[in-house]
């Protein structure tokens, strides 16, 4: 991809050296070369800055982003738990891993007794042993040779959450992957990472949730992996919180096999650049995923979802539904692509974004795709951009309503659908009252 430096990658360089000198030599080699190649392919890309011919990014400017002279954080600050209350959308029953400035914290965690066939472990701690069951699959299934942020992120991997599920484990509550980033002198930078593999039928509900605790300027910049088993069934919610000056890059792959079901509500409620990759890779015959997405922004947030489904073999089926609420001066950007390779025949794929423009200054650019190979298959897309119908405000009126109550409820209502698709009460409860507690902020903005 072509790139255009706006600033010497000096200060990556930098900090590389140092994490090099006092972090690397208690990780297994491997992990010490994954790291040195990654930060050789980051040199080699730079930032994807270019304006012209950079149709991946050719709605989301990252130069601002370039500029900046992001460090790790040299020291992870006390956080007390009371401040975690607000992220917390599940019971006691559900286990809590919790990531502050990217490491690990057991004493804000609460992993309880496990399953059998059941593990949640750091990756640092992971690692400290032969570190085996984590080499078989980080950095196996989302490359980073064409990818400047996933090669940053593997370049800085010091720690992050590693989920196994034996053959047949099943997780009755959910398991919640809490990341915090809190405040610090500096501008600094986190790299979130998470490997969740599960094994054939097995079964789990997975939330991983990024936060920021103070409203300054830092980059988190997040990598998941995860693979399906045959017959496996996954349930994966991923909500963002970050600081309106934050800037939020999350890449996350699933490489789902035969007969295995996955799917995943994205809902991002903060950060002011906020850039989402999600790809789906339909490996075997007999896969399902269904993929929904939530995107509320205000003022000059800048919310861009990427999202790409790979059908390689046939019989497989793929559902898509991302709604936006698009407040003041706010831009979102959403691009969906569905690719049917060769050998996929039978393949039912069908993808929808749909946007609502609460003001005249709000801007939303949708471009579905489909990359079609292969006969016999049924695909669809579709993409909608509006204002709030004015029909629908003069019946709820009508009906006794006052103007903010009737908004709210004409809003409530087209995202609904997305909201409704969270298969688990009390999360689908937190997010519903945060859409509601987001759009009363900003009737007071």
């Amino acid at each position: 991809m072509a790139t255009q430096q706006l600033t010497s990658l000096e200060n990556y360089a930098a900090s590389f050296e140092s994490l090099e000198k006092d972090g690397s030599p208690t990780q297994p080699s491997w992990v010490r070369e994954l790291r040195r190649s990654a930060f050789a392919r980051f040199n080699e890309l730079g930032f994807p800055t270019a304006r012209r011919g950079n149709e991946e990014w050719k709605y989301t400017d990252i130069r601002p982003l370039a500029r900046r002279a992001f460090r790790p954080a040299t020291q992870t600050n006390a956080v007390d738990p009371s401040q975690l209350a607000p992220y917390m959308p599940g019971s006691e029953q559900w286990r809590l891993a919790v990531f502050v400035d990217g490491r690990f914290d057991p004493q804000l965690s609460n992993l309880g007794s496990l399953p059998s066939g059941v593990s949640i472990e750091s990756i640092a701690s992971a690692l400290s042993g032969d570190g085996a069951a984590v080499e078989e699959h980080l950095s196996r299934h989302l490359a980073y040779d064409d990818n400047a942020f996933v090669a940053l992120n593997t370049a800085f991997l010091q720690d992050g959450a590693f989920i196994r599920l034996d053959d047949g484990a099943m997780v009755e509550e959910p398991i919640h992957l809490l990341f915090v980033t809190t405040g610090h002198n500096e501008e600094i930078d986190v790299y979130p990472r998470v490997l969740i593999v599960a094994g054939r039928d097995a079964s789990a509900s997975i939330v991983e949730s990024h936060v920021g605790l103070s409203d300054g300027v830092y980059l988190s910049n997040a990598v998941t992996e995860i693979v399906v088993g045959a017959g496996a069934s996954l349930r994966y919610y991923k909500m963002q919180r970050q600081s309106d000056k934050a800037y939020h890059v999350t890449n996350t792959e699933a490489a789902l096999s035969r007969d295995s079901y996955f799917s995943s509500v994205n809902v991002d409620l903060g950060g002011g650049l906020v850039r989402n990759n999600l790809n789906a890779r339909m490996k075997e015959e007999g896969a399902s995923t269904v993929l929904n997405g939530l995107y509320m922004a205000t003022k000059t947030q800048h919310v861009d979802n990427q999202v790409i489904i790979e059908h390689i073999k046939g019989n497989t089926t793929a559902n898509e539904l991302y709604k936006g609420i698009l407040d003041g001066k706010s831009r979102s950007v959403f691009h969906g692509s569905i690719i049917v390779r060769e050998d996929a025949k039978g393949v039912n794929a069908y993808q929808v974004d749909k946007n609502l423009l609460l003001s005249e200054e709000a801007e939303a650019y949708t471009k579905p795709a489909f990359w079609v190979y292969t006969d016999d298959v049924r695909c669809g897309h579709g993409a909608a951009c509006g204002q709030i119908d004015d029909e629908a405000m003069f019946y709820l009126r009508s009906r006794g309503m006052d103007e903010t109550t009737a908004r709210n409820f004409v809003i409530h209502g087209f995202v609904a659908e997305v909201i409704d698709s969270i298969n688990q009460d009390q999360l689908r409860d937190h997010v519903s009252g945060l859409v509601h507690s987001k759009l009363e902020e900003w009737l007071t903005e």
